[in-house]
């Protein structure tokens, strides 16, 4: 089967709007119905087993105002026993292929969808929803606009119809009504989604955490976007679609909740119905490739898959005493869920007959060797080039001590600040200061064709740059509550002078009073003087 896809028979310009953190607002979408669509869309239903849900779901996207040349349909069957198979009604473009058998699991059977197309949007869709007329044209209008878009519909629950409708009957009302629920069975979505697109304007004002809501029961994205996350997780049973939408946004990616593209969902989902063991499945697998999961507080000593902050320190002519005591204060931090790069001349360590105290290379041979069993120390001869899943990346000069809470405090600074790039100008010299770069948003910068000179520029018109005090992160600072004051012995000298002549003072009144009570009820009032 062949659909006629612009998308894949001539390159289409692909809009790149600049969008400040997640704010859309400067985009325009058509009405629906008046705007002509030129993009084709790959809409990938994974399904395991329920073919008479399946077959609501098909008759629901046969009724599509979506040009049926623009858009193809791929149900994937994901082991299904017995088979899968394509029911009469279903949209004109429509197939149906088997998940690969070395794996399981929605993640699995998306991925293998997304490589059995080549449209130009995908669209990941359950299959067991039922959309309303316009609910391709609803999230596709969006991705004409700009190309780093990640469109979602809103899902509605209704009770389970059990064999109480047809695939005819729910392709007639869906072609004939232009309300997003057009069986009118919707009876709410998820309540703490619905809170936090009512808290964030739709999520515009959400930042670095619109993310948060994505789920994969009906969104889209442009191809190239998603194959530069490496897709859909495979080897995730559950939770896929919250680890893709993490990947999403580091790589730059704006959200958009669409109300107009919504979908009746047939029952409640089993993360809905038995939610404290799904969150309890799903926890370890998303803590090790998410750092934004907040559960891994729990654990502050631990390190984990995907670190929270990469450290770049470039050690090329530096020496061995600067070099350590920048990277110890690091390791003792109290986040420990960083990964260190020693940038350096590391060609120079290698077996064979050398001078030792008097090698001009001593500091890079102490250093390598110092580190060499620290697993989360690693070296690299060149700068490398940025980890999309890692949040944070710090780079920093030897010769800086760190305080214990340097790389929270510069993190948190980041996230309240909703920065991009955070400064501090003071630490490393005005050839290397101190910056922690939010990955998201330097992502975008190249994502938009932003060149190495000028990233920083759009970066602060994007995201903002935020400029720290050297003493909010340095060791002997006040911030530091660990280090004594460098007057401590001065302060010391004059609290013991103040305790003598308040030690005079007392002993001066305790002899007085005896003197004018001649010793009578002196003890009362000694006794309370005291007190």
């Amino acid at each position: 089967m062949t659909i006629a896809q612009s998308g894949s028979t001539r390159t289409l310009s692909a809009p790149r709007p600049l969008i400040r953190r997640n704010d859309y607002s400067v985009l325009e979408p058509p009405s629906l119905g008046e705007w002509e669509p030129e993009l084709s869309v790959s809409v990938v239903i994974p399904a395991y087993g329920g073919q008479e849900r399946l077959d609501l779901t098909l008759a629901s996207m046969a009724a599509q105002s979506y040009p049926s040349g623009l858009m193809e349909v791929v149900v994937v069957d994901d082991g299904s026993d017995p088979a899968l198979r394509l029911p009469s009604i279903h949209p004109e473009h429509t197939r149906l292929v088997k998940a690969p058998e070395d794996g399981w699991g929605p993640g699995h059977a998306v991925q293998a969808g997304v490589e059995a197309t080549k449209a130009s949007v995908v669209m990941r869709l359950d299959s067991d929803m039922v959309v309303g007329r316009r609910h391709v044209e609803a999230q596709m209008r969006w991705h004409h606009l700009a190309d780093y878009l990640v469109v979602m519909g809103r899902v509605v629950f209704g009770e389970d119809p059990g064999t109480g409708l047809t695939p005819a009957y729910v392709y007639d009302r869906v072609r004939r009504t232009e309300t997003a629920d057009p069986l009118g069975l919707g009876t709410g979505g998820m309540e703490w989604i619905t809170e936090v697109l009512e808290e964030t304007d739709g999520l515009r004002s959400s930042g670095h955490r619109a993310w948060e809501v994505f789920t994969g029961a009906t969104a889209s994205v442009r191809r190239e976007l998603l194959e530069a996350t490496g897709g859909t997780a495979a080897e995730l049973v559950m939770g896929e679609d919250s680890e893709l939408g993490y990947r999403l946004s580091q790589r730059g990616a704006v959200f958009v909740p669409d109300p107009a593209a919504e979908g009746l969902h047939l029952g409640r989902p089993t993360t809905e119905r038995h939610r404290d063991e799904a969150a309890c499945y799903r926890r370890p697998f998303l803590e090790n490739r998410v750092p934004r999961q907040y559960t891994r507080r729990r654990a502050p000593g631990r390190t984990w898959q995907v670190p929270f902050t990469d450290v770049v320190v470039d050690t090329v002519g530096r020496r061995f005493e600067d070099v350590t005591e920048t990277v110890d204060a690091l390791l003792a931090g109290d986040v420990a869920d960083i990964r260190i790069t020693l940038v350096g001349e590391w060609w120079w360590v290698a077996p064979g007959r050398h001078a030792t105290i008097d090698d001009p290379m001593v500091d890079v041979r102490l250093v390598h060797e110092n580190y060499r069993g620290e697993p989360r120390v690693g070296f690299a001869e060149v700068e490398p080039e940025p980890d999309p899943d890692v949040p944070f990346r710090l780079l920093l000069s030897p010769g800086t001590c760190l305080n214990r809470g340097a790389v929270r405090t510069l993190t948190k600074a980041a996230d309240r600040k909703g920065a991009g790039l955070v400064r501090v100008p003071s630490v490393g010299g005005p050839s290397h200061p101190l910056r922690l770069e939010r990955t998201a948003a330097f992502a975008r910068a190249r994502h938009l064709g932003v060149g190495a000179a000028g990233r920083d520029a759009v970066v602060a018109e994007l995201w903002g740059v935020h400029v720290m005090d050297c003493a909010e992160i340095l060791a002997g600072t006040e911030e530091d509550g660990e280090q004594p004051a460098k007057d401590w012995h001065k302060k010391m000298r004059q609290a013991e002078k103040d305790a003598a002549h308040w030690r005079a003072e007392t002993e001066r009144w305790e002899r007085r009073i005896r003197a004018l009570t001649q010793g009578r009820w002196s003890w009362l009032l000694l006794g309370g003087l005291r007190k």
